[in-house]
């Protein structure tokens, strides 16, 4: 009997072990912001609906890692227009705040963050065959996400990371 519920015991530390681990490679690849945004469409007011393209060896570890590649998009780096949808800039326009305010976004985008406040999968995390690449050993996968841009806006300010848009005037 003791050996069936250390032998239980052995695989259930080998499995938590095994997830640690492909979240650490997850994080790996998430600090290393390798990650393409479209726009889709214009969202409900407040918010933009777009395509994230994320790169992984695992699928599913690409289409978690989206989202958090979605926000750090719309604060960072923005996004260019299509003949549909007009282009949006970043809603940092300092290129070292990520540097600058380090204790701040790690925690912001520690796993189960708050980051995930501003954003939804419009698909439930499926992805549509055409939006599932293999590019040499890895995958891109596209994923349709919503942001919801002015609470995330207003989050930031609160917390003094950007400025408001009524500073200055």
């Amino acid at each position: 009997m003791k050996k069936i519920a250390l032998t239980i015991f052995i695989i259930v530390a080998f499995i938590f072990t095994c997830n640690a681990q492909a979240k650490k490679k997850a994080d790996k690849y998430t600090n290393a912001w390798r990650y393409e945004i479209e726009p889709v469409q214009t969202g409900v007011s407040g918010t933009y609906l777009i395509k994230v393209w994320s790169y992984s060896k695992k699928p599913d570890v690409a289409i978690e890692q989206a989202k958090k590649n979605a926000v750090h998009g719309i604060i960072f780096r923005g996004f260019s227009g299509n003949d549909r949808v007009p282009g949006q800039s970043a809603l940092s326009n300092n290129p070292n705040l990520l540097d600058e305010k380090t204790d701040f976004f790690d925690d912001f985008f520690a796993e189960g963050g708050k980051y995930l406040k501003f954003v939804s999968l419009t698909n439930d995390g499926g992805v549509a065959a055409e939006d599932r690449l293999k590019v040499g050993k890895e995958y891109k996968i596209g994923v349709l996400i919503s942001i919801r841009k002015e609470d995330l806006r207003r989050d930031l300010e609160n917390a003094g990371i950007i400025k408001g848009l009524s500073v200055g005037f």
